[in-house]
């Protein structure tokens, strides 16, 4: 294994800082709770912390709220999955701050933030929305995505296949945003019937935040397993710049046979594994020049 996947390895088993530790909580659970975490599979819980780079999965049926640091609560409704690509993201010269960036890559998830919070930003593989003070409904499904703005204000921008941000667009409480694959966003004065039917009942009213309940020592959460390839597939296909630093994150289980030939078998999916199954095959560096025998500065 290469020294830097041996590292991040490492990383991944060292206690985390207090600012990792400190991204999130999930305050309440309806249903089991996947949480990958490094290479492991972890058994969520109310009460555990949320780390930045947690791949979080809620169950058939099941229901997770998630409330970070500043204020946002996030929802997942049943057979979500989501991101937590990056948290405190600094602000840029002419940006605004960022408190955290969520990519949700199939299911539900409702965001609501107040001012306090700082701007946030979900993004799915289609749509993306920026609220510093607003509530946002999403939904992603197999080639297209909704947007709800419940209230206060967001801009919406469509995502290209990189996973990069289009032009955004300014939206206010009550519109509706809906895009399919391969065209652009179409906009409306009001959700279509079809999702408001299908929104999760708890999104149906506003979250209430239940993070004063976990004020002690958080629980840690039962390591279940090693991830599978079965179980990271989703991931490792999503646009590339969400899956930045997953090579070195899952190296290490290339020791398991089943998930090295799994990942063989779709590596046209995600070219950036190919220098670490194929070493071989790579162009050998350029070997030093050999010394000019001819030159006035050779030996004699």
């Amino acid at each position: 294994m290469k020294l830097l996947g041996i590292a991040m390895a490492l990383l991944w088993l060292l206690p985390a800082p207090a600012a990792a530790q400190g991204v999130g909580t999930v305050t309440m659970l309806d249903g089991p709770l996947r949480v990958i975490r490094g290479t492991a599979v972890l058994q969520g819980s109310e009460g555990i912390r949320l780390r930045q780079g947690d791949l979080i999965e809620t169950s058939d049926g099941g229901f997770a709220q998630l409330e970070f640091s500043g204020g946002a609560i996030v929802a997942l409704g049943p057979s979500s999955r989501m991101s937590l690509l990056r948290s405190g993201i600094e602000r840029k010269s002419g940006d605004e701050a960022v408190g955290a960036e969520l990519v949700l890559l199939s299911g539900w998830l409702k965001g609501q933030s107040g001012a306090a919070a700082g701007a946030y930003r979900y993004e799915s593989p289609l749509l993306a929305a920026t609220t510093a003070n607003g509530t946002v409904v999403f939904h992603h499904g197999e080639g297209e995505c909704d947007v709800f703005v419940e209230s206060g204000a967001a801009a919406i921008s469509e995502v290209s296949s990189g996973g990069s941000g289009g032009k955004p667009t300014a939206a206010k409480a009550n519109q509706f945003f809906s895009r399919h694959a391969g065209k652009a966003v179409a906009s409306f004065s009001r959700p279509s019937a079809g999702f408001v039917e299908a929104v999760p009942r708890p999104f149906k009213d506003t979250l209430p935040s239940r993070l004063a309940h976990f004020t002690g020592k958080p629980p840690e959460p039962k390591v279940q397993h090693q991830v599978s390839y079965s179980e990271i597939q989703g991931w490792l296909t999503m646009p590339p710049a969400w899956r930045r630093g997953f090579v070195e994150r899952f190296e290490p289980r290339l020791k398991d046979p089943e998930f090295r030939k799994q990942l063989e078998t779709h590596v046209g999916e995600y070219p950036e594994w190919e220098p670490v199954l194929h070493p071989e095959k790579q162009a050998p560096e350029s070997p030093p020049a050999a010394p000019n025998s001819q030159s006035p500065h050779a030996r004699v």
